[in-house]
């Protein structure tokens, strides 16, 4: 018969074996848990709590013994859990069972009884009294005989048909158990008695035909132990034997053991226990003064040391007092006494008492601190606090000091600036270099140590009363000039001209002229034919005129400058019908590179021709301006007058 077949159809179980849920909430979790090795997701079967928790346990359960199972064959097979290290939940389970598994081998090994009293847990015990009693492979068969032998002790002994734990019996299906808690009333099914014969049957065959598993070789045992067989199994002892003072290790090592700690008292009262390589020696206890005292003479009590009176200097220059078993230091002002290093130590005033000893810095010294002061202060007559100091006493700076708190300024005189450098030194400001030096002077900018002056050109000018500006000088007026007597004298910027004007043929001079003109003033030549003089009298041309305008040299013409105006008498807005005039302006000649243009105005009603110059001109320059003022009427033309415009361009902008 197959052991295991007995086993499973044996009615006897184990209290771990029993079914306690049968319900479907247990069966769906143990057969989840089977299935998909998990118990995170289980499926809700019903909305009651309880069948939840009986779900989620059965599956668990499964789980665990899974995991336990792994970690028994671990054991089994591998003799060491070295594989399991990993820290995890799914891991933990597995190495515990294995573990216990070899402590229960270790024992069985060892000889050691399996049923021993460790506290590691109600598992671990069952795990490891089940390997302890398999042994080896062989025991398992073992194992099932034990479970027969209880259950016919069960049958044959205490209860009649089923032992389910804590003394109490049970009966098979279809009997019910009688008063004396042992019998079972009810007619046995045939089946019954077949298993109770097959088991006694079973029980004797392996009880006289032992297998001797080290001669078959199908035991477990290293090479350091030897295999010995027993009625029904085998054990391994180990081939090297310990002597005294010594234990055996699982592997066969011969381990020191510790009489000193695992007897109590080996030794006699005073006396101490020293432990030795296989044994252990007692001494005689000799007397240990503490700190601070010594043996007498005699050496049988301990007397105080007095440290104060030692070669050593043990207060470091401080007063020393005595006490039992120490002493103290009296430390001077300044110190203070460490009770650890029992010394007299150096009190930081700077740090006990910050910002309240000294008013800027202080400085710690030993026994005691010195103030200080920060730049620009001295230290005042307590030592504590600090006073101005007026460091313009000692002239830092190269022209104006003003003393300030803490610190002081330097100023300078009008014309310098203090040095970005050092901060005390002025140097000379350049008001020509200045963004706005160009400005300054109409001409030229001169720098001087604190100051600047200008100058205007040589000739032509002079410098005004702001020191800045430059002014023509009229030479026609103060007659430093050199026209003739013949010519007439127009000043102009920078200079003069000497200018003479002739009317042409068949024209004269309206007015007298002076010996100058006026900027405004102009020459002015009017027809005159002669009799009988048909080509004067034909000539369109009624007037010759002349005047001049002196220009500066624009360095930039933001827009048209106007220069001339040509006044006429000519109403404006006029109508041909009634036989009214108007009037056209035009530059003939001189126009150089058109820097000039002419437009048509209406003032005060009348027209006004205004010559602009839209262009600037670099000087010395000089040109005549041609102008046409042409009288119009609904007939045509009725008149010509012409206007020379002498234009002089001065070389300066000013």
């Amino acid at each position: 018969f197959d052991l295991m077949v007995i086993i499973k159809h044996s009615s006897c179980t184990s209290g771990r074996g029993q079914q306690i849920y049968k319900t479907d909430c247990c069966k769906n979790g143990q057969k989840h848990g089977t299935d998909h090795e998990d118990c995170a997701s289980l499926p809700l079967i019903s909305e009651s709590t309880t069948c939840r928790i009986v779900q989620e346990q059965c599956c668990v359960t499964v789980l665990e013994d899974k995991m336990c199972t792994n970690g028994i064959n671990t054991a089994k097979d591998q003799g060491a859990c070295d594989s399991l290290f990993t820290n995890t939940c799914d891991t933990k389970t597995t190495k515990m069972c294995c573990d216990c598994c070899t402590l229960g081998k270790t024992a069985h090994e060892l000889g050691l009884p399996c049923d021993h009293n460790l506290s590691v847990g109600h598992q671990c015990n069952l795990v490891s009294r089940a390997c302890c009693v398999e042994g080896a492979t062989a025991h398992q068969r073992e194992r099932g005989v034990d479970q027969i032998s209880t259950c016919l002790w069960c049958l044959l002994g205490k209860c009649a048909h089923r032992c389910v734990g804590n003394d109490t019996c049970a009966c098979f299906k279809g009997y019910k158990l009688k008063p004396d808690g042992k019998s079972c009333e009810g007619k046995p099914p045939l089946y019954y008695y077949i298993y109770v014969m097959i088991s006694v049957l079973y029980f004797k065959i392996r009880t006289v035909f032992d297998i001797d598993e080290c001669e078959t070789g199908i035991h477990n045992c290293g090479p350091q132990f030897q295999c010995q067989n027993t009625q029904g199994s085998f054990r391994c002892l180990p081939k090297v034997q310990c002597g005294s003072g010594f234990i055996q290790d699982a592997l066969g090592n011969c381990i020191d053991i510790n009489e000193c700690v695992s007897q109590t008292g080996p030794c006699n009262r005073g006396q101490i226990c020293v432990n030795t390589v296989g044994s252990y020696t007692c001494q005689r206890n000799s007397v240990n003064c503490g700190r601070g005292y010594h043996l007498n003479e005699e050496g049988t009590r301990c007397v105080d040391i007095d440290e104060c009176k030692t070669t050593e200097n043990v207060c470091g220059g401080h007063a020393c007092l005595n006490m039992l078993g120490s002493y103290r230091c009296e430390c001077e002002a300044g110190y203070m006494f460490n009770s650890i290093t029992r010394l007299c130590e150096d009190v930081n005033e700077c740090r006990h008492y910050p910002g309240r000893l000294c008013a800027h810095k202080c400085e710690n010294t030993l026994g005691s601190y010195k103030c200080s002061c920060t730049t620009g202060f001295a230290l005042a007559a307590d030592g504590r606090n600090c006073d101005d100091l007026n460091e313009c006493e000692s002239t830092p700076c190269s022209q104006e000091c003003a003393n300030v708190y803490g610190s002081y300024q330097c100023y300078c005189r009008r014309g310098y600036q203090l040095s970005d450098i050092d901060g005390t030194t002025c140097e000379d400001i350049d008001e020509c270099a200045l963004p706005t030096g160009g400005h300054i002077c109409s001409y030229r900018c001169h720098n001087t140590p604190g100051s600047f002056h200008c100058s205007c050109p040589v000739n032509g000018y002079t410098l005004a009363v702001n020191g800045r500006s430059c002014q023509d000088i009229d030479e026609c007026v103060t007659g430093s000039h050199t026209c003739t007597e013949n010519q007439s004298c127009f000043n102009v910027q920078g200079g003069f001209r000497c200018l003479s004007f002739e009317c042409p043929n068949n024209y004269r001079r309206v007015g007298e002229t002076a010996a100058r003109l006026e900027r405004s003033e102009v020459v002015r030549c009017i027809k005159s034919c002669q009799p009988n003089n048909i080509a004067c009298v034909l000539d369109p041309t009624h007037s010759v005129s002349h005047t001049f305008i002196s220009l500066p040299t624009f360095r930039e013409l933001p827009r048209p400058e106007e220069i001339v105006f040509l006044r006429t008498t000519v109403p404006a807005y006029g109508s041909y019908n009634f036989g009214s005039y108007d009037v056209k302006f035009d530059i003939l000649e001189g126009n150089v590179d058109n820097a000039f243009d002419i437009i048509k105005r209406v003032e005060n009603g009348l027209y006004v021709g205004i010559v602009r110059q839209v262009k600037p001109l670099i000087g010395p320059a000089m040109t005549v301006l041609k102008l046409s003022m042409r009288n119009l009427t609904t007939q045509g033309d009725s008149g010509l007058n012409i206007v020379n415009v002498h234009v002089f361009v001065s070389e300066f902008w000013f």
